[in-house]
């Protein structure tokens, strides 16, 4: 069953990637919206039929109400939609930090790269994005903060040598971090549309298996250390 709500997840994210693709106007579209949030609300209910931890499907259902606000047209939806998907990484963001052992190791040198590489994007946004944003500075600011705790957390899990979970969340984490920056490139950096729409093409197969992968990741970590 669970894979059948994934199977359904995925159909309609390549019928959104479809509407990207063919150029199927975004603002105040009710079809785009649909389509874009009916893409992520399987992964809400795959977690609840496979028992994944409570904080990653708060996490995917918050990420569900941004993907429908983010579609909607206006800048308080706006602000509502990265204030949801704000609550979604930090749900994530606990749910690592419950499961990290007192002295969490860094087993290899990719994970002490990877968190030096979001420790460098986040400190970077000063340069090529923030001018960019306006009087959107200081919660734009606020989510990238909140990407960065949840991305460095997330690469502090210890592997275990029954599963792969930690590697899936690892993977996952780091789509989801690219589509957010992608994103940003997008909405604030005045950009040729053909540019828009090969970022829009990029952007959302990486934000949707990166939520897909953390939900499988999480739910596989979770079951050897019975969490």
């Amino acid at each position: 069953m669970p894979l059948n709500f994934i199977a359904l997840g995925a159909g309609f994210a390549l019928v959104y990637l479809a509407m990207i693709a063919t150029g199927r106007p975004a603002e105040g579209d009710w079809l785009r919206s649909a389509a874009k949030t009916a893409a992520t609300i399987p992964l809400v209910t795959a977690g609840l039929a496979t028992g994944a931890p409570g904080l990653i499907v708060i996490g995917l259902g918050l990420g569900a109400a941004g993907d429908w606000l983010l579609s909607r047209p206006g800048k308080a939806m706006f602000l509502a939609g990265m204030a949801a998907f704000a609550l979604g990484h930090i749900a994530y963001a606990l749910h690592f930090f419950a499961v990290l052992p007192p002295k969490p190791p860094v087993e290899t040198v990719w994970q002490l790269c990877a968190i030096l590489v979001f420790a460098i994007l986040w400190r970077s946004t000063e340069g090529w994005l923030i001018p960019h944003t306006k009087d959107l500075r200081w919660p734009v600011r606020g989510y990238a903060a909140v990407i960065l705790v949840m991305g460095c957390v997330a690469f502090l899990l210890p592997a275990h040598p029954q599963t792969h979970g930690a590697a899936f969340i690892r993977l996952g984490v780091s789509l989801f971090i690219l589509s957010d920056a992608l994103l940003a490139l997008n909405l604030f950096l005045a950009l040729k549309p053909a540019l828009r729409q090969a970022l829009s093409l990029t952007l959302w197969p990486a934000y949707w298996g990166g939520q897909a992968l953390i939900l499988a990741g999480a739910t596989l970590y979770a079951a050897p250390f019975g969490r």
